[in-house]
């Protein structure tokens, strides 16, 4: 089974950047789509960026052009860089698996845009 432990999150001002990092145990991890997802309140849970084994990628329209998915696979880690973060970014972000089933899901990591 894949764990999956999400860091980098934060209070941060409209207009500023954050990199998000997910490391996952488990060596399928390295051959799987993997994807980032958030959670915002109230709302359901959204695919945001995801990126194949093989380093191709794909963005929600919400986030295109901002946010840039990346993976390293010799470290089993993929991350997020969000750049000219909007208060509607605001959420708990996610990554796991970018197909079902889903893996367990971690705690996530807290992204907070607010001046």
């Amino acid at each position: 089974q894949v764990q999956l432990v999400e860091s980098g999150g934060g209070l941060v001002q409209p207009g500023g950047s954050l990199r998000l990092s997910c490391a996952a145990s488990g060596s399928i991890f390295r051959f799987s789509a993997v994807g980032w997802y958030r959670q915002a309140p109230g709302k359901q849970r959204e695919l945001v960026a995801g990126i194949t084994r093989g380093g191709s990628t794909n963005y929600a329209d919400s986030v295109k052009g901002r946010f840039t998915i990346s993976r390293d696979n010799a470290k089993n880690t993929v991350y997020l860089q969000m750049n000219s973060l909007k208060p509607e970014d605001t959420a708990v972000y996610y990554c796991n698996r970018d197909s079902v089933p889903a893996w367990v899901w971690g705690q996530g990591t807290q992204v907070t845009v607010s001046s």
